[in-house]
């Protein structure tokens, strides 16, 4: 293959992947329309794809309305989000790793998880020892192990679930 050739199959392999995500999406919001309905409940639906995954998040103008579908600690969150990747897996055949955001609630997450990660990250390069996080979330976890990358340090997961957690170990 000539160069131009192996440029051109790596930008269709890109595009299929894109196109295959943006269909996941669409599978997923029609689903999520679906609840909303059901639920009474008024949502607009926004998709993006992030980080080789789709993206679906169902936001409002009143996000008070939509803390049912969040629950206590985004417990029913993490199940609706797991409902959505099994109605885009029923129709696609394939896994999904959508991400799922209502309200907001995992963008706000995000944020205080990089916190906590910056604190943990000072705390090891000041001290040398490791520092052991709080149980966590798979999606919790994820965000804590990148965080903690870019700061140029080295983290695992230990514990079983539920009780799984991030150690945050020197470089």
């Amino acid at each position: 293959m000539t160069e131009g050739t192996t440029s051109t199959a790596a930008a269709e392999a890109g595009s299929d992947t894109l196109t295959r995500l943006e269909q996941e999406g669409e599978i997923a919001a029609d689903y999520l329309e679906g609840l909303l309905d059901i639920a009474d409940l008024d949502g607009d639906i926004d998709m993006d794809v992030e980080a080789d995954r789709a993206a679906v998040s169902i936001i409002s103008e009143s996000p008070r309305d939509l803390q049912k579908l969040v629950g206590r600690d985004g417990e029913v969150l993490e199940a609706l989000q797991e409902l959505t990747r099994l109605a885009v897996h029923r129709e696609t055949g394939d896994r999904s790793r959508l991400m799922l955001d209502i309200g907001g609630f995992r963008a706000k997450k995000r944020a205080v998880l990089a916190e906590l990660s910056a604190k943990a990250a000072n705390e090891v390069k000041n001290t040398g020892e490791p520092v052991k996080l709080d149980p966590m979330t798979p999606f919790e976890r994820k965000v804590v192990h990148d965080a903690i990358a870019a700061a140029g340090l080295r983290s695992e997961s230990e514990g079983e679930e539920p009780q799984r957690f991030v150690v945050v170990l020197p470089a």
